[in-house]
C-alpha cells in the first residue's frame, strides 16, 4: 500500500492548480476526491488535468469539474495478485483501497503490486516423504522432485512463496536428501535461504516441528506439506492468522461427498426420513498451517506427532486454532492420477 496516500486526498472544491501542485510533489500522477475524511467520491489524474486545460477548463476551478466521478476501487480483502489483475483489465496504474463500509483506507499502483515487501516468518516445507504411492516415479526421486511443468514441484511452490514475499525456508528431508540437497544447495542461486532439517526417523508433521534450530525467527510459521500444488495466497493467510491472534491455523478445503442413492434415516426399524441422493459437504485438512512461535517451542523434541493431533491437544489446553478456507486452486500431488492432472493444470495457475 501506498505510504502517503493521505497526502494526495483533495476534496472536491480544492482547485485544479492545487491538485496539480499535489500531484506533482508527491509523485503519484493522481489524487483521490473526497468528501468529508473518507468517502470516496472521485479521482483525478495528470491525465485528466491535461484533458481539462485543453478543453478549456481554468487552473482556478474546482477539480470536480474534471475529476473522474465514477472511479473503480477495490477492497481492502483482494490480494495484491488480484489488485494487478483488476488494473491491469482496466488499463489503470492506480486505485484506491475501501474497506467493507466501503470507508477509502488506502491506494495501491500498479508498480505496488509489481514490487513485494519481505516477510521475516519462516516456511517450513515438508519433502521427507517416500512418496510410495507414485512408484516407480520416486524410486530415484523424492516425491516433491518429481518435475511438472519443466521443473520440480518444490521449485514450483517455493518460486510461489517468493511472489509474497519469504524467503525464510525450512525443509525437511529424509528419503534421498541428496536429490534436493543438490539442486538448491543453500538456496543463494534462488535468492532466498535454506536450512536443512534432517529427520533420521518420520516424526509426523507436528514432531518434525520440534527439529527447528532455537535460532528460528519469532514471527508466525507457514507450513505445507512439500507435494501440494497450489496458487493460494499465503500472505492472506498468514495475515488471517496474525489479525485473529491465532496460536495455530489449518488451511481447510470444501469437500463433498455425493451419495448415490437414497439415504435412510430412522429409529430401530422405523424410518423417520428418506433424502434422495443426498450431497455431504465437509471441511477437510489441507495440508497447509501457520503455527505462532510459542506452540513450536512448547512441542517435546523428537517426538512423533502428527497435526491433527497437535491440534487437538492444543485446543484442549485453551490454544486459539482456527480453520481457514481456501477456494483457490490446491492438488494434493498423491497419485499417479494427480501427477497427470498436475501436468496439464499447471500452465492454467500463473504459478
Amino acid at each position: 500500500m501506498i505510504k502517503n496516500w493521505q497526502k494526495v486526498i483533495v476534496s472536491p472544491t480544492t482547485t485544479i492548480r492545487e491538485v496539480l501542485e499535489i500531484i506533482d510533489k508527491e509523485a503519484l500522477r493522481v489524487a483521490i476526491v473526497v468528501l468529508g475524511c473518507d468517502t470516496l467520491v472521485g479521482i483525478v489524474t495528470d491525465g485528466d488535468i491535461r484533458r481539462g486545460i485543453l478543453q478549456g477548463v481554468e487552473l482556478s476551478a474546482p477539480v470536480s469539474t474534471i475529476m473522474n466521478n465514477n472511479p473503480t476501487s477495490a477492497n481492502v480483502s483482494l490480494s495484491s495478485a488480484e489488485l494487478k489483475t483488476l488494473m491491469q483489465e482496466r488499463k489503470i496504474l492506480s486505485l484506491p483501497i475501501v474497506d467493507d463500509s466501503g470507508k477509502l483506507v488506502g491506494l495501491k499502483t500498479l508498480y505496488d503490486t509489481l514490487v513485494v515487501d519481505k516477510r521475516e516468518n519462516p516456511v517450513f516445507i515438508m519433502a521427507g516423504g517416500f512418496g510410495t504411492r507414485l512408484r516407480p516415479l520416486t524410486d530415484h526421486c523424492p516425491k516433491p522432485m518429481l518435475k511438472v511443468g519443466g521443473k520440480p514441484m518444490l521449485e514450483t511452490l517455493i518460486n510461489n512463496f517468493k511472489n509474497y514475499g519469504f524467503y525464510k525456508f525450512y525443509i525437511s528431508i529424509h528419503y534421498l536428501p541428496e536429490v534436493i540437497v543438490n539442486h538448491f544447495g543453500d538456496g543463494s542461486n534462488f535468492g532466498i535461504e535454506i536450512t536443512y532439517i534432517h529427520e533420521t526417523t518420520p516424526l509426523g508433521t507436528g514432531g518434525a516441528l520440534s527439529l527447528l534450530p532455537k535460532s528460528l525467527p519469532k514471527e508466525p510459521l507457514i507450513m505445507i506439506n512439500g507435494d501440494i500444488l497450489t496458487n493460494v495466497d499465503f500472505a492472506k493467510v498468514l495475515d488471517f492468522h496474525v489479525k485473529q491472534q491465532s496460536d495455530a491455523t489449518m488451511c481447510v478445503r470444501d469437500y463433498e461427498i455425493k451419495v448415490p442413492f437414497g439415504v435412510i434415516e430412522g429409529t430401530g426399524h422405523e424410518i423417520t426420513n428418506i433424502v434422495e441422493k443426498p450431497t455431504y459437504r465437509y471441511f477437510v485438512n489441507a495440508g497447509i498451517y501457520v503455527i505462532s512461535n510459542h506452540i513450536i517451542e512448547s512441542l517435546p523434541n523428537n517426538e512423533h506427532l502428527d497435526m491433527p493431533t497437535l491440534f487437538e491437544q492444543k485446543q484442549k489446553v485453551g490454544c486459539k486454532t482456527l480453520k481457514f478456507p481456501i477456494h483457490e486452486y490446491w492438488l494434493d500431488v498423491g497419485r499417479h492420477d494427480d501427477f497427470n492432472k498436475a501436468q496439464s493444470d499447471i500452465y492454467e495457475l500463473g504459478i
